[in-house]
């Protein structure tokens, strides 16, 4: 879970350093990929043993996918918020002050943030639903031993 979250996190740093490098803007948060990856896998694996998304497992498997895909990219942009006001608070900032900053003019890149941690979580939802469904040594066994011809 960290690994997959800390390659999504450094490829969108990677990906918003390059954007912002075109406008001769320097960025260098990569750093805030691992620390974010470790949280954020410590709060999926804290909200999977509450069992949290389990609401559509009898269902055919897309249902279990896009649901946990958008609640856990949900529970991300919560993340991102808290994460926001704890930055602001370090440097000074009263709460308030923080959380206005996240407005209107944050809103759009909020939403994009939210779409594209969406998309990014689908391909580890959906493996994670196989493996249940098929079982954890049929799942690993398809990836990393040999099959007969």
């Amino acid at each position: 879970m960290f690994l997959y979250l800390w390659l999504v996190f450094g490829l969108l740093a990677i990906h918003q350093s390059i954007i912002l490098s075109q406008y001769q803007i320097d960025y260098q948060s990569h750093g805030l990929a691992v620390i974010n990856a470790l949280v954020f896998a410590k709060i999926m694996l804290i909200a999977e043993d509450l069992r949290l998304g389990d609401r559509f497992n009898d269902k055919p498997l897309i249902y279990p996918v896009l649901y946990k895909s958008l609640l856990f990219a949900i529970a991300l942009i919560c993340f991102h918020i808290v994460e926001h006001v704890l930055i602001g608070m370090w440097h000074g900032q009263k709460v308030a002050e923080s959380l206005s900053e996240i407005g209107a003019n944050k809103l759009r890149g909020m939403v994009s943030i939210s779409v594209i941690a969406t998309v990014a979580l689908l391909p580890y939802f959906a493996l994670r639903q196989l493996s249940r469904v098929i079982g954890k040594d049929n799942f690993w066994s398809l990836f990393f031993r040999r099959r007969n011809s």
